[in-house]
């Protein structure tokens, strides 16, 4: 067999080993960190983080593992990634094959502490599948802001089964969440439908937008599929020149953690058949912008989102989004 596979059999087996050592999170004491007095809880992505953060308040400390521009499609568990896990009394992740190469670790893990997906109560009814034999349902949740605010119960719910004298407070707390993100998601209603309907065409570099495009009407359309783990084949690229040139759409974008190649095959595609074709900006697709900012948020990335696609697109937006807490291209 590969060297490939022993390697990889024997990091499992590490893996197991450490697990195994690690006391039990029910275990007399357990569940709640006796240092803060606080949950230690540990977040796959940005998204995951804001969720459980809105729900536990005071009572979780939040480590986020995957920081700005990190792809989790693409995410390798390193040692340092399976210390924090092992410590965690509580994980959270987005599910539906997102973090998909941590996937063998997140089950291991799960063997000890209490390990759960926030998407792990929706229904094939709520969910984008692809077609195709192998295919699994669209892991970008988030960008129905309605659905994705509704995972908020399932964090009060594992939350409250580890500190159960603050349950109330959980479900308060993601009612109030939920409450919260209902602004953002009627001001993406809003403005996506100010951009000309000829011109609502999304057209990025990777599937990442189904969601907001169901949400919101529009058409949105990826180089590669739903993970950044497919090549983008000639034959796509050629299939959304033709339609750059036929519909006139006037812009595509990058994505924040995503490589640009295949976006600038598009704009130099269409030169070649004489359409001028710009970056309508950079957005934030699988991870959030910079920690310690507005766009590092949910709400701030969405409205990154909503703002700079609607403006490249022709429709209309404040030119800070919906808050007036945006940075310009300029700061």
């Amino acid at each position: 067999m590969p060297q490939s596979y022993f390697l990889k059999l024997a990091a499992l087996c590490l893996l197991g080993l450490s697990i195994g050592c690690r006391p039990s999170s029910n275990s007399p004491g357990g569940g709640e960190n006796a240092d803060s007095g606080k949950l230690k809880v540990v977040c796959t992505t940005a998204m995951v983080g804001d969720v459980v953060r809105g729900v536990g308040g005071e009572h979780v400390d939040v480590t986020v593992m995957l920081g700005p521009g990190v792809d989790p499609h693409l995410h390798k568990t390193s040692r340092d990634d399976t210390a924090l896990l092992m410590n965690a009394d509580v994980v959270f992740y987005s599910g539906l094959m997102l973090e998909g190469k941590m996937t063998d670790t997140l089950a291991q893990v799960g063997k000890s502490i209490p390990v759960h997906a926030l998407t792990e109560r929706m229904t094939p009814e709520q969910l984008i599948s692809p077609e195709g034999q192998h295919a699994h349902p669209d892991p970008h949740v988030w960008f129905d802001v309605t659905l994705w605010a509704s995972t908020s119960e399932v964090a009060a719910d594992v939350l409250a089964k580890r500190l159960p004298e603050h349950a109330e407070e959980f479900h308060a707390a993601a009612t109030a969440y939920q409450e919260r993100l209902k602004p953002v998601a009627d001001y993406a209603s809003e403005r996506l439908a100010t951009i000309p309907e000829e011109q609502r065409i999304l057209i990025t570099s990777h599937d990442a937008f189904g969601y907001l495009g169901r949400a919101y009407g529009i058409e949105v359309l990826g180089v590669q599929g739903i993970s950044t783990d497919s090549e983008a084949g000639l034959r796509r690229v050629n299939e959304l020149v033709d339609l750059l040139v036929e519909k006139k759409v006037p812009a595509v974008f990058i994505e924040s953690s995503v490589s640009e190649k295949s976006i600038e095959a598009l704009i130099e595609g269409a030169a070649s058949r004489g359409a001028t074709v710009k970056i309508g900006g950079m957005l934030f697709s699988d991870a959030a912008g910079p920690g310690g900012t507005y766009e590092g948020t949910y709400e701030g990335m969405v409205d990154h989102n909503v703002t700079i696609i609607t403006h490249a697109l022709g429709g209309e937006a404040p030119e800070r989004g919906l808050n007036g807490k945006l940075a310009l291209e300029s700061e």
